[in-house]
């Protein structure tokens, strides 16, 4: 196992990823951007997708780089409320206290999950603000927002200003903590039927004091769009949220997630590894919010390196639904 983890750190997508830290324990200058934006000038990617990203390669806790790291997650899981704490939001979050508010709940959710991935799952900080989160979007979904979220302001459609619906932070935290999903079963049960649901079509965003956000972060029900035999388009999304709902146990209850997961099987050959016809390149994300999960195998010229993320992620979820896997 040490060589395992010791042959994980040196390869070359993880020492791409070490190489770009600072001597601060972050990357890119700021925390949550999945690429470089020259719009808001952000120049890489950021310290919270990164964090995760090396988590999903394996890397515990004791690694140097997540130790570094987790001193700034910590310290955003706190009550400090040093602006230089907001890093690329400290220009929509200064602007009004309403809007530093959004700014931090955005920031502590990002953290705490990066935290619970990487298994601080018994620190008492993680704790509280798991439970936090938790009540928050419990308290929506027991809400009328839960039905109609979005409003009008003027021209625009927007998210209700008191809406306090999951996200992709607070769905992953809470699925990387087993026990806080024992403590808050019946939430759990509510958030898996919301998540079950179609999300709405219509475009909005997010007012932030005198700024519009883009929701990207949100989940305002099922984000997998499917084709009309309900197989999902962006592969690595669908995977992602699949495994984010067999480890919170929802997923033999949600029908559109069967229903993708069963299309994606059907690509399954007897070796177990994923083939579907006429492969000509790995399937390529389209949303930010699988950045940290994929790819986590580089594409190279055989065959099957463009098979191997699909193959692993669909025998991940496999294992959490406790089938037992057979190979011919």
């Amino acid at each position: 196992m040490a060589a395992a983890l010791a042959a994980v750190a040196e390869s070359k997508p993880v020492q791409t990823v070490l190489r770009k830290q600072g001597e601060d324990g972050t990357w890119g200058g700021n925390l949550l951007a999945p690429d470089a934006d020259k719009g808001r000038g952000l120049k890489d990617t950021g310290t919270i997708p990164q964090y995760r990203l090396l988590s999903q390669h394996g890397l515990t806790p004791a690694h140097r780089a997540l130790r570094l790291a987790d001193r700034l997650l910590f310290r955003l899981l706190s009550r400090d409320d040093d602006p230089a704490l907001m890093f690329e939001w400290q220009a929509i979050g200064s602007t009004e206290p309403a809007a530093e508010a959004w700014v931090r709940w955005l920031i502590r959710e990002a953290a705490s999950a990066a935290l619970a991935e990487a298994g601080h799952l018994e620190d008492p900080r993680l704790r509280g603000a798991g439970h936090k989160v938790a009540s928050a979007v419990s308290q929506f979904l027991r809400s009328p927002l839960a039905e109609a979220p979005l409003t009008r302001a003027g021209r625009q459609t927007i998210l209700h200003p008191e809406a306090y619906p999951p996200s992709w932070y607070s769905v992953a935290m809470l699925a990387a903590m087993p026990s806080l999903q024992r403590e808050r079963a019946g939430f759990v049960t509510r958030l898996g039927e919301y998540l079950a649901k179609p999300a709405p079509r219509q475009a909005f965003t997010v007012q932030v004091g005198k700024a519009a956000v883009a929701p990207e972060h949100l989940l305002l029900g099922d984000p997998v769009d499917t084709d009309s035999r309900g197989a999902p388009k962006d592969i690595p999304l669908a995977l992602h949220f699949y495994e984010l709902l067999a480890r919170l146990g929802t997923l033999p209850h949600s029908e559109p997630a069967n229903l993708g997961l069963r299309r994606l099987l059907e690509d399954v050959d007897d070796r177990g590894v994923w083939h579907p016809r006429n492969l000509r390149s790995a399937p390529k994300p389209e949303s930010p919010a699988s950045y940290h999960a994929w790819p986590l195998a580089a594409e190279g010229r055989s065959p099957e390196s463009r098979m191997a993320d699909v193959t692993f992620r669909l025998a991940l979820i496999a294992k959490l639904l406790g089938w037992d896997l057979e190979y011919a």
